[in-house]
């Protein structure tokens, strides 16, 4: 079998922490409020010591992001920082600001140093620059080609290259976006962006105190100028495992579990497929996973080149997928499923459960909507405040027993 490069995971939150470890992840990010760009993540430091030793006992690793920019003020907190690192225990640090991996080296200098996406790696000179400063992996800006990337690795063969291979797309180089600070005050480098690529724009011609507002046409394409695609490399993945990157990065700081899991399950399953047969490797099977999410659409970003103008939705920054989370289990008995919603589920709906460590769909229809709560018959149930339901083994049929460990579910819309 070949060698996989390790499929990194996204944990924003305890659940995503343990999703993640059980649906194939080989390693996981997570950050802190305040020192990354994780300041939006529902996650406390007791939270993330609980998901390092989950992954660690499953033979995972953790890294943790340390990827601000650090202004002068915020050494004076890097004491309290050189405890929590102390405390948790990771197994590598993803840091950014030159001056922050030489603080990281000073004081921790047993722990490795991954560079992060927002150093804006793009050269193999860049490259070789931050392995002398000490780092033992890269990660490579989203504007690498694939072929760049092709010579960066035969340029760079002994340190460790990273890209990613699914998420978001930023408008800005790599992610580093003034918009959202300088209009709302929320800054994209310490998580907080508030996404103005996708907001719809107007023009407003002012002349003195007066304005007339002109809404923005681009043709048939209306007024989403700054509206990216979401990024997917699963179309070409063969050709992205061929190419030996050491791991493979899903973006998601923010994402439910739904996401990591989705996501997790189908990169899974799809290297360990090429790995057992690469010239027979198919993507669609996977693909048809990855549609099922809320998506803006795909894109393969700059894999082939400069970016093409169907990297765009110009017509809306809405999901264009027909699914929707359903919602997690939560607890099974020999008798029962408590699912714990996401949405709204009505009588009728079905829902496909995602197996973990198997290719094979669970799908149920729900004849009927039980509250877990008091038992009462409903015909529709929102979610929100730990809403969940029952549902029957008997709905379930022969593929209950498959439903041992947690699992998540979608549902059509």
């Amino acid at each position: 079998m070949t060698k996989l490069p390790e499929l990194l995971a996204p944990a924003g939150t305890l659940d995503a922490f343990r999703t993640a470890i059980l649906y194939g992840a080989d390693a996981i990010y997570a950050g802190l409020p305040g020192f990354s760009m994780r300041a939006r993540a529902k996650i406390t430091t007791e939270e993330v010591k609980t998901g390092i030793d989950l992954a660690h006992a499953a033979g995972k690793r953790v890294y943790l992001a340390f990827n601000l920019f650090a202004h002068d003020v915020e050494y004076a907190n890097m004491p309290r920082v050189s405890q929590i690192i102390n405390y948790l225990k990771p197994d590598a640090l993803i840091v950014s600001d030159p001056g922050v991996v030489m603080w990281v080296r000073e004081n921790h200098p047993d722990i490795p140093i991954h560079i992060s996406t927002q150093a804006n790696i793009c050269s193999a000179a860049s490259v070789k620059f931050w392995q002398r400063a000490g780092a033992s992996l890269c990660v490579l800006a989203r504007e690498v080609s694939h072929a760049e990337f092709k010579t960066i690795r035969a340029a760079c063969p002994d340190i460790k290259l990273e890209i990613f291979v699914h998420g978001a797309m930023c408008m800005a180089y790599s992610g580093r976006c003034l918009l959202s600070n300088f209009i709302t005050g929320r800054p994209a480098n310490r998580g907080a962006c508030a996404q103005l690529c996708r907001w719809k724009y107007d023009v407003i011609l002012r002349e003195h105190d007066t304005g007339i507002e002109m809404p923005i046409d681009e043709d048939e394409h209306g007024a989403y100028i700054l509206n990216s695609k979401d990024l997917c490399l699963m179309p070409r993945l063969a050709d992205v495992l061929a190419s030996a990157p050491d791991s493979l990065k899903i973006e998601g700081r923010n994402r439910s579990e739904y996401y990591v899991a989705s996501v997790v399950h189908a990169y899974r399953a799809a290297m360990d497929a090429w790995a057992a047969d690469p010239e027979h490797f198919d993507p669609a099977p996977f693909m048809d996973d990855l549609n099922r999410l809320e998506t803006r659409g795909y894109t393969t970003a700059f894999f082939d080149g400069p970016l093409p103008d169907t990297a765009h939705n110009f017509e809306s920054a809405r999901s264009m997928s027909d699914f929707h989370a359903a919602g997690v289990v939560v607890a099974m008995t020999d008798e029962k499923i408590t699912f714990e919603l996401r949405n709204e589920t009505r009588a009728g709906d079905e829902i496909t459960f995602l197996v973990p460590g198997s290719a094979e769909k669970i799908t149920v229809k729900l004849p009927e909507i039980i509250n877990a709560k008091n038992g009462e018959h409903l015909p529709k149930m929102s979610a929100g405040q730990h809403n969940s339901i029952i549902i029957p083994r008997a709905w379930v049929g022969a593929g209950y027993e498959k439903l041992v460990q947690l699992v998540v579910a979608y549902k059509q819309k």
